[in-house]
């Protein structure tokens, strides 16, 4: 008979800093593999500690608890299955990332990272040394090459664990979500493959961490680039899948193949499992949220009660005077959709005494965007308050194309503890809400349906803080404003770039002005979900002070 191994692929959510509630994880998921009859148990990159750990794995207090949790695992680790798991490691007074094989009571292999990513998101050449090429392990009859994340996306490490005698390559991640990543991941370790002529496994963790969203969706290669296995994006799941020995060497024998989710879903899918687990994970239960009969808010509305549940939702109506009937009623239909609270709090009174605070200091002055202001900082303070007094998050509603050109209010609508948004443009915020009027899915806790009324999906946008006001009286056409910010922001086009592609120079140039002169806002501002990889926060860091432009 040909000889057969198992391995157990345990695609889970680790928590950041949580070490014995991780490790437990992990020993649950040991397991069920030793139920299942696996010689191999794999958990994701990092798993003792979560990921990104950020400069938190410098702190050696914090090192020495997770490599201390690392060695109380593997003394449990006896009579069944080896197990693979990330943690940090200190080795001749350097820090690595590391991955363990714990096998019969001890850790039986040290695998170190080679590759350290130093771009978007990641900073790991400012927390770990650069470990030398290693060789592979061995796990009964398996010689295993285990590329950590970014190990795997240069040949060389791949390359010289098959030279040296790997028979399958399994790659532990903690890779987080954007855009379009599936796809990328896949053709990266297609290559791979093809290189090598090894299987591949391709294991990733899921959850949300701060503005990062790790999507899972974990898969098994066979030479050629056939895919053997897929695991699902966004779910835990542990799932074991067999190998084979043929006359062609190891191969995966076909297993789950789920269907991965098209772009508009996993963005919405991603700001659902952000803010779920950032709030699970920083100890709310409840939120808040201003809702204004616009788009925005009713997004987000819908994002926090597929999140947490309706129930566990606070919607607030802050009018003043310039507010419509038509926002009364459309922020009415949203909360009543939902099936979330709906609170009413005007605020023109407290309009009139700040008012009538600053009438001897603003004497002789014309109304204008002060004023305006005052409201929407007015919005914010009560909204503060509400979230003091009960203990709800506050969710700011942002979308990207205002946090870009700073068209909010700092201390006013910026207000808040997490912003879903804070990635997607309004253009695509538009589409999300379509979408989301059209599906449903298990994983949502909102009801079936159209939440989000049409009218207000398509009635021109309005902050309405004052008469017949606009957004399109201060900012170009969202189309053409989110083009030219696709351009200057997730492009890095030059101003010349855009003016080629027919955009007006003027227009431009106000817009690139507008994003330099709203970084002290960015900087600033509540945390969001990632969906790119320009989002606003790690992946581009630009200074607040900047006389810059581009004159071209």
């Amino acid at each position: 008979m040909a000889a057969t191994f198992r391995l157990t692929l345990a695609q889970l959510n680790p928590t950041l800093g949580a070490i014995e509630a991780n490790a437990a994880l992990a020993y649950d998921a040991w397991l069920q593999g030793r139920a299942a009859g696996a010689q191999m148990v794999a958990l994701p990159e990092m798993f003792i500690t979560g990921y990104q750990t950020q400069d938190l794995v410098l702190k050696p207090a914090f090192t020495a608890h997770a490599m201390g949790a690392v060695q109380a695992l593997a003394a449990r680790i006896t009579e069944g299955p080896a197990l693979g798991i990330g943690a940090p490691c200190v080795k001749d007074g350097q820090l690595f990332n590391a991955y363990y094989i714990l096998q019969d009571g001890a850790i039986a292999a040290t695998v170190l990272k080679h590759e350290l990513p130093n771009d978007g998101v990641f900073d790991e050449k400012r927390l770990f040394a650069e470990a030398p090429l290693q060789g592979p392990y061995r796990v009964g009859p398996l010689r295993i090459g285990s590329p950590i994340c970014e190990d795997a996306w240069h040949s060389e490490v791949c390359e010289t664990l098959a030279e040296t005698g790997a028979e399958i390559l399994l790659v532990p991640n903690g890779s987080p979500y954007h855009r379009g990543k599936p796809a990328v991941r896949t053709n990266l370790m297609v290559a791979r493959v093809v290189e090598t002529g090894l299987p591949l496994i391709y294991l990733n963790m899921i959850g949300g961490q701060d503005d990062q969203v790790f999507d899972g969706a974990s898969f098994v290669l066979n030479p050629g680039g056939d895919l053997a296995v897929q695991l699902p994006q966004f779910d835990a799941c542990i799932v074991h899948v067999d190998f084979e020995e043929t006359a062609e060497g190891w191969r995966a024998l076909p297993g789950m193949k789920a269907l991965l989710p098209r772009s508009l879903e996993a963005d919405y899918r991603a700001m659902v499992v952000s803010l779920k687990d950032y709030l699970a994970k920083t100890g709310f239960k409840k939120v808040l949220l201003g809702l204004s009969g616009g788009v925005d808010s009713a997004i987000v509305a819908t994002i926090a009660a597929d999140a947490i549940g309706p129930e566990n939702v606070r919607c607030v109506m802050l009018p003043s005077r310039y507010t419509s009937d038509s926002s009364l009623e459309d922020a009415a239909q949203v909360a009543q959709a939902l099936g979330c609270r709906l609170d009413t709090v005007p605020i023109s009174g407290p309009q009139d005494a700040v008012g009538d605070a600053l009438a001897p200091l603003f004497e002789g002055t014309e109304p204008g965007l002060t004023e305006e202001n005052i409201q929407s900082r007015l919005r914010g303070l009560l909204l503060m308050a509400l979230s003091n007094k009960f203990g709800e998050m506050l969710l700011t509603t942002g979308n990207k194309s205002e946090v870009a050109v700073g068209y909010c209010t700092i201390y006013g609508d910026m207000n808040g503890g997490y912003n879903p948004l804070k990635d997607l443009y309004k253009t695509r915020v538009f589409d999300t809400c379509r979408w989301r009027n059209e599906h449903h899915r298990d994983w949502m806790l909102a009801p079936a349906g159209q939440v989000i009324p049409p009218r207000v999906i398509d009635k021109p946008p309005s902050a309405e803080l004052r008469p017949d006001q606009k957004d399109e009286d201060s900012l170009p056409p969202y189309p053409v404003l989110d083009a030219i910010l696709d351009g200057l922001v997730d492009q890095d086009m030059s101003v010349a770039d855009l003016v080629a592609k027919g955009f007006d120079r003027a227009t431009v140039k106000k817009v690139e002005h507008l994003i330099y002169i709203s970084e002290y806002k960015r900087f600033q501002a509540a945390p969001g979900t990632r969906l790119t990889r320009r989002a606003f926060w790690a992946d581009r860091r630009y200074p607040v002070a900047n006389r810059w432009r581009d004159e071209v």
